[in-house]
């Protein structure tokens, strides 16, 4: 059954809308400030999947050890973002940004001149707090701020696939070019750039009135959302027990085409943003369930494959695939929980969190025992059954 697009639009909760929240006075460019954050924040979480071979070679581990580096990220961020909002109740929203922006800077600085994986895994630690915390808050201060819901959900999943560019196909290039020690440098300034607009564009952003672990409790308590969360792990898990290791993956095939075959699956990655926002905002049921049935059918696609064109097919519907997947869920727990967005968006962040973490795990697993096809096809079923249980949950917003 399909949604009506009141259903997709993330509100505020009505004690706080019953006072005036603080009002930015350029939302278009406070929106695009929390994209251009959540797109740095989550393209250096990704940025070992683009410049595996170098910092494994680098390291002295293998290709499957270096892509632990996106599971202790996952890790730390899995922990962060379910609690975060708890540990701070009170604290304007605003520092919160900031800090967590500054505190993603100083770990890339850090992974850029570490002698070790120890090293690297512990600075990643902290980048893992940055992006839970972030990403937990960015759609809910910016709706305070701006009062337009549909654009900051738009802008901030837009980040998150922008960051997909940044993350693998670029860092992949520029990691060619300069190494990939210089590329987390680059973040790091890309990153400094947001958090001065932020600096400067953003008010005071009190927190929501609630936060913390009573709202989290009320949220646990929506059985509908638990269950999509549930699903939304399953469908991020499949990603990313094989998006770690999609360089390698190409380079079997077709080593040539790499740097190519990535700008390839960013591009896609736009397609599927623009489309899963579309789509959501008619069918958000049905949008959710296409995301993960196209990439399933690309892993597959790909995991049986040595053709360079079937290869390019593949790497282009997984980007679309896949990045219909952010969009599309953040509006889904903003849907069925519009009340209490921050903590259900939280919730969204912790199993996207865990499945990266999990994934990056399974998947280093089964390239260095058996190479990236085996992560491709576990992948492909993996997602299939996201796609499955997308399609069996209503969407219907929580009244209570």
């Amino acid at each position: 059954m399909s949604t009506c697009p009141t259903e997709t639009v993330a509100t505020l909760p009505e004690s706080e809308a019953a006072r005036p929240p603080a009002r930015g006075r350029h939302p278009v460019v406070i929106a695009l400030a929390l994209s251009a954050g959540t797109a740095a924040l989550v393209g250096a979480e990704f940025i070992p999947a683009g410049v595996l071979p170098g910092m494994a070679a680098d390291l002295a581990v293998t290709e499957g050890q270096a892509g632990l580096t996106i599971a202790a990220t996952a890790l730390a961020g899995a922990l962060t973002a379910p609690t975060i909002a708890s540990l701070l109740p009170r604290t304007d929203r605003r520092t919160v940004l900031l800090t967590l922006l500054l505190l993603a800077i100083i770990s890339n600085a850090i992974v850029a001149v570490a002698p070790t994986l120890t090293v690297v895994l512990a600075a990643r630690v902290l980048l893992g707090i940055a992006i839970a915390g972030f990403w937990s808050f960015a759609l809910s201060v910016g709706v305070q701020v701006t009062g337009k819901a549909a654009l900051v959900s738009t802008t901030v999943a837009l980040g998150t696939s922008t960051a997909t560019i940044i993350g693998v196909p670029v860092s992949s290039v520029l990691g060619d070019i300069i190494g990939w020690r210089a590329v987390f440098l680059v973040i790091s300034v890309l990153t400094l750039a947001a958090g001065v607009v932020l600096w400067r564009m953003l008010p005071p952003v009190p927190a929501q009135p609630g936060a913390g672990l009573a709202m989290m409790r009320a949220v646990l308590t929506n059985r509908r959302l638990v269950l999509g969360v549930a699903v939304i792990f399953v469908a991020a898990f499949a990603n990313f027990i094989a998006y770690p290791y999609i360089r390698v993956a190409i380079e079997e095939i077709d080593a040539a085409a790499v740097s190519v075959l990535l700008l390839a699956w960013g591009l896609g990655g736009l397609l599927g943003n623009l489309a899963g926002g579309y789509l959501s905002s008619r069918w958000l049921r049905w949008a959710a369930t296409a995301g993960p049935a196209i990439f399933a059918i690309a892993l597959a696609m790909l995991a049986s494959t040595d053709q360079t064109w079937v290869l390019a097919a593949a790497v282009i519907l997984w980007g679309v695939g896949f990045n219909m997947v952010p969009v599309t869920t953040q509006l889904w727990v903003s849907a069925i929980e519009p009340r209490r967005v921050e903590s259900a968006m939280a919730l969204q962040v912790t199993a996207f969190q865990v499945a990266i973490m999990t994934g990056a795990v399974v998947g280093g697993v089964l390239v260095d025992s058996d190479g990236p096809a085996a992560a491709m096809t576990l992948g492909a079923c993996v997602a299939g059954l996201a796609a499955i249980g997308f399609a069996s949950i209503r969407v219907r917003p929580r009244t209570v």
